[in-house]
């Protein structure tokens, strides 16, 4: 039996694919619970008329991504945080501290897409975060960690 998914199904496959699964498993799983539907000839037109139309939707998210990736890489941020002896931060900087410092130049970026290399941040000093912005466009943003002036 061809099924097209209409979610993702672990260890079966991801939305809009159009899978073969047994007849019991289609008819009395996947399509009661609303996770595929029967591949008849005209589903699969409609599916590859909406797989196109993503595909060129897709292509638009992508560059505005890279737009912006080259706006971030112009940018120049310095955290001011407390330091004490050798440099040391009182707490430590995060990947929200790092948002928040970017949502102040203008750049919304979701805190979960930002990876600082070596966890949180102790001491002050230059760093880099990786900033995934899509899925297929990944920069590595340069950023210093400056100590507060008393």
């Amino acid at each position: 039996m061809e099924l097209i998914l209409k979610e993702d199904v672990q260890n079966l496959g991801f939305k809009d694919d159009v899978v073969t699964v047994k007849n019991g498993y289609g008819r009395n799983y996947l399509i009661p619970q609303g996770l595929a539907a029967m591949a008849t000839p005209s589903a699969k037109k409609v599916l590859a008329e909406n797989l196109k139309q993503k595909a060129h939707k897709e292509k638009q998210v992508i560059e505005a991504a890279k737009k912006t990736a080259e706006a971030l890489k112009k940018l120049e941020v310095k955290i001011t945080a407390k330091v004490g002896a050798a440099d040391k931060l009182f707490g430590s900087i995060t990947n929200i501290d790092l948002a928040a410092a970017l949502e102040g130049e203008g750049h919304t970026i979701d805190k979960k897409y930002i990876g600082i290399k070596g966890g949180a941040i102790k001491r002050a000093g230059p760093y880099e975060a990786e900033i995934r912005l899509h899925r297929e466009v990944i920069i590595e943003f340069p950023f210093e960690v400056v100590p507060e002036k008393k």
